[in-house]
């Protein structure tokens, strides 16, 4: 199997998994937060927001290091395995006192408290699932991880709605969540031993101190990128309560959820990137490049789509009372633009063994967003936090584009130009055709858009003949393995 036909074999798979995912937390965020109303939503997307701040701990970039490391050397998945194990399950134990030292400090209500304790445990179950997920990736089997991405999101949706039968309280939807976990976790040891590699318990404090010495730059960009992702609600609830939460991620959940997108492509790609970094500096940059155009290409519709349906959106989903989140949606939903071409040069630097430039872009665009914050939602709640989050995003796209290129990497002026003025004039005829049509049905609106939108970028060649070419080699190759696979059967 070539390496474009694996990239495109793995993304495709993760992204159907992705999106399987992504309509699973839907439909589990519109019933929950209908269920719960602003204020209980509130509670629950704090708890969120909160563990996954502290949850970084439990991993400390463990995983990335684990996939770099077995992508290159197959022989060496027993060894991390069996260390990390042992890792992971004391990190897990940390990080979980420093979840509840945490809302001790804060003072948090008696059922604020356990909403985030069981949250808490879910996010570190979750980060030792990551370890086997870490290993799937390194041997580029995503289906794997598809399967646990989907199971985990089918558990969860089938818990929100038997808690909404049974009139469950904030407190019984946070124990879904962490039911959810325990089986998931389940599901990824017993595919990682049956497929991959037995995880046997061993101590090698001189592999631990070398592992962590190697992790924590992935582990603090990381915490860097869940603060900067997360602290918003988090200030907004010392700020201005649960209520403005509860608004805020009800719009913010659904950007949130787009990150679905990125994540797979990335997830694909970055084992090869590690490894074109050794064998051919070539394909890493080819690689980047196609990576950065169609990521731009990909998030700056939804940028313009979110900014003209966002009323539209809110009112379907969540219902009136969440009426103050349509604008709170259409600031943030130019956030994707930038969160999914960030992700290209993240994916590059990591790869490229220079993880310590993302971990301090990131650094940099969380201070920013700390900053703003603390300026913008005393006046203006919840949009203020939006604004805030948009500009970092905003701050870290131009210092990548910087960083980049005196790392021998930059994107051509010339290239990235020609793309965004392709890619913006085809979103602006989408736009248009979007607002003349806004009261059609929005299901059938929506993918009539994208089609739209694809369709005038083929016509302006946004869309080149590599493009195409790259799309026609992967279906050729892929019905050509499909045909083997069947000869070799019968």
């Amino acid at each position: 199997m070539s390496n474009v036909q694996r990239i495109a074999r793995n993304t495709t798979l993760l992204l159907l998994s992705n999106a399987a995912s992504f309509v699973l937390g839907f439909f589990i965020t519109m019933y929950v937060a209908r269920q719960l109303e602003a204020e209980g939503f509130g509670v629950l997307s704090l708890a969120i927001a909160l563990t996954a701040i502290f949850g970084v701990f439990a991993d400390l970039g463990l995983q990335m290091l684990m996939t770099r490391e077995i992508a290159r050397d197959k022989s060496l998945a027993q060894k991390y395995l069996g260390n990390i194990a042992v890792i992971k399950i004391l990190l897990g134990i940390i990080t979980f006192g420093l979840i509840a030292l945490a809302v001790k400090l804060m003072g948090y209500p008696s059922e604020t408290v356990k909403v985030v304790y069981f949250i808490g445990l879910s996010v570190v179950l979750n980060a030792i699932s990551l370890m086997f997920y870490g290993v799937f990736r390194a041997y580029e089997r995503m289906e794997f991880e598809s399967l646990g991405l989907v199971l985990n999101g089918v558990l969860t949706l089938a818990g929100a709605f038997y808690g909404i039968t049974h009139d469950f309280s904030v407190v019984g939807f946070a124990l879904i969540y962490l039911i959810a976990s325990v089986i998931t976790l389940g599901y990824s040891f017993f595919m990682s031993i049956w497929r991959f590699a037995v995880p046997k318990i061993e101590v090698d404090l001189q592999f631990w101190k070398e592992a962590l010495k190697q992790a924590w730059p992935f582990g603090l960009g990381l915490f860097l990128a869940s603060v900067y992702a997360w602290i918003g609600a988090v200030m907004l609830s010392r700020m201005k309560g649960d209520e403005a939460v509860g608004l805020y991620n009800a719009a913010y959940r659904l950007v949130y959820m787009l990150q679905v997108v990125p994540l797979a492509y990335f997830t694909a790609v970055f084992p090869s990137m590690s490894r074109f970094h050794v064998t051919s500096k070539d394909f890493l940059r080819f690689t980047y490049e196609r990576s950065f155009k169609y990521m731009l290409m990909i998030g700056i519709p939804i940028g313009v789509g979110t900014t003209v349906l966002g009323g539209k959106l809110i009112l379907l989903i969540f219902g009136g009372e969440y009426y103050q989140s349509i604008i709170l949606l259409q600031i943030l939903g130019w956030s994707v633009v930038f969160l999914f071409v960030n992700g290209v040069f993240g994916s590059l630097f990591q790869s490229i063994n220079r993880q310590m430039i993302a971990t301090a872009i990131t650094a940099a665009a969380t201070g920013l967003n700390v900053v703003l914050n603390i300026i913008l939602i005393p006046r203006y709640g919840a949009t203020g936090a939006s604004i805030a989050l948009v500009t970092a995003a905003f701050a870290g796209f131009l210092i990548n584009c910087i960083w980049s290129s005196r790392a021998g990497y930059g994107i051509p002026i010339k290239s990235f130009f020609n793309i965004f003025a392709k890619v913006s004039f085809a979103s602006a005829i989408m736009s248009v055709f979007v607002f003349y049509l806004k009261d059609f049905y929005i299901l059938a609106l929506v993918p009539l858009a994208a089609l739209l939108y694809f369709i005038v970028l083929l016509i302006i060649r946004g869309i080149d003949k590599e493009d195409i070419s790259l799309l026609r080699s992967v279906f050729v190759k892929q019905k050509a393995n499909i045909n083997e696979e069947e000869h070799d059967t019968g």
